[in-house]
């Protein structure tokens, strides 16, 4: 594809001033346009068409054990095509045991589980393997009275060089390391081609919140509060319609060569950086750099109490080039005053190259107006929006109004969960299992409206007066 550039020198005034197409050039990829079924209705991204668990022997969770016969571990852990289905709802406690994901062809059904749903707490996922799909799961990894320092150091959800990937609609919070990301080794091969082959590729993460990743916690490299790494290599990466909130950094970060879309995003209170780039020399030794690929479309950045005064959108670090198409971005500070598009960490040769078209796009893509985007994402992000639990609606009406800060300790918010459990069986006929949706329209504990946790107090207040 040849792309029409020029270098954008400091200061950068005007970012995205270019309108969207509407039809958008991309590298060869699978797209929407495809024959091939999607993953489940709605589903984006260059792992639109996975197929998970489709087709597999359905694995009922029985128990809220950390493992043994009928855990979330033990499904996990099958081989073959599977699809997991859970009889129970509530806390799963790992006591800090990364589960890691090894066995392809796989969904994770979190929506059929009963209402409060499954919350993984002292954990978080590694997904090392393809063809996954992952839903309507909230992992909350915490501290879990580490000392400062110590090496207790769990992403709350991460891909692990894995490809044709769907994270949608989950909850990740309190990480030690990123809350969700897609990383695996840099320079496997001997080309560029196979470096990018052979490391996280076809991932999407959509409508996921990622937030309050803990900043002086148990991480042995100090301050860690970080929201999404993408590795370097990493392409066909698309990051849409998710939030991030309370995260020092990384609202995503993008290593070296990574290609990817980042489109609707609301990205609240981040504190030293927004969204940056970074191909790192001390990293990439006498390898031949890579242009990164970044199309930044329709994503909000509002600044909060823990913000950095000034924060631009876009940073760019480190020696590599980007490639970058910016549309229809929107950066403000708390007040609503305007944050700067661009800025720099490190005075090193790498250069923002900005294009008339996105140098990498998925085809098909829905794109909100900015001024839609946290209205839309707001009320659908996160794991089971009709099921809410207190954390997450919490960290929703903090981003909505404008509150919170980034954090140390999951306990300054309350700490850990503890839902009662609850069982309810899987009928096997009462949903699509082709795409995991319920044929009625109706979810497990699907509520009619969407309501802030509200105190004993606030409850007697709002009864309608009796007659």
């Amino acid at each position: 594809m040849k792309i029409t550039a020029r270098l954008i020198a400091l200061p950068l005034a005007g970012l995205a001033l270019t309108p969207l197409p509407a039809t958008l050039s991309a590298a060869p990829a699978r797209t929407s346009t495809s024959n091939a079924q999607t993953a489940f209705p709605g589903a984006v991204g260059w792992a639109s068409t996975t197929p998970g668990g489709r087709g597999g022997r359905i694995i009922r969770v029985t128990t809220l054990a950390a493992d043994g016969p009928g855990s979330l571990k033990a499904a996990l852990e099958a081989k073959g095509p599977r699809i997991v289905v859970f009889e129970v709802g509530g806390v799963i406690d790992m006591a800090r045991q990364t589960i890691t994901i090894r066995e392809p062809y796989l969904t994770i059904a979190g929506q059929t589980a009963p209402s409060p749903g499954i919350t993984l707490i002292r954990s978080g996922i590694d997904i090392a393997t393809h063809d996954v799909i992952m839903r309507h799961i909230r992992v909350r990894t915490g501290v879990d009275d580490q000392p400062l320092l110590s090496g207790w150091e769990a992403d709350a959800m991460s891909v692990v060089g894995g490809h044709d990937i769907i994270v949608d609609h989950c909850s990740f919070t309190w990480a030690i390391d990123e809350n969700m990301s897609a990383s695996g080794p840099r320079f496997n091969g001997k080309t560029p081609d196979e470096w990018r082959a052979n490391t996280a590729h076809n991932i999407t993460f959509s409508y996921n919140l990622a937030a309050e990743g803990l900043a002086n916690a148990s991480h042995p490299k100090g301050e860690h509060s970080k929201g999404t790494l993408i590795h370097d290599n990493a392409t066909n990466i698309l990051i849409y319609r998710n939030i991030y909130a309370h995260n020092v950094e990384r609202n995503p970060l993008l290593k070296g060569g990574v290609h990817a879309a980042v489109v609707n995003n609301i990205i609240y209170d981040p504190g030293e950086r927004g969204v940056h780039y970074n191909l790192m020399a001390l990293e990439w030794g006498e390898h031949p750099y890579q242009n990164g690929k970044l199309a930044a479309v329709g994503n909000v950045m509002r600044g909060g109490v823990s913000t950095a005064t000034g924060l631009p959108f876009l940073t760019l670090g480190g020696d590599g080039d980007l490639e970058y198409y910016g549309k229809d971005n929107l950066a403000v500070d708390k007040f609503g005053k305007p944050l700067p598009m661009f800025g720099r960490y490190g005075e090193t040769k790498a250069r923002l190259i900005e294009t008339q078209t996105p140098p990498t796009w998925w085809q098909g893509l829905d794109v909100l107006p900015v001024r839609d985007v946290e209205t839309h994402v707001l009320w659908r992000a996160g794991a089971r929006p009709w099921d809410r639990d207190a954390d997450d609606l919490r960290v929703l009406f903090f981003v909505a109004e404008g509150r919170g800060e980034i954090i140390d300790n999951e306990k300054q918010v309350g700490g850990y969960p503890k839902f009662a459990p609850t069982r309810a069986p899987f009928v096997e006929g009462d949903w699509n299992l082709d795409t995991m949706e319920p044929k009625s329209g109706r979810y497990p504990g699907q509520k009619d409206e969407t309501t802030e946790h509200l105190s004993d107090r606030d409850k007697m207040m709002r009864q309608e007066p009796k007659p």
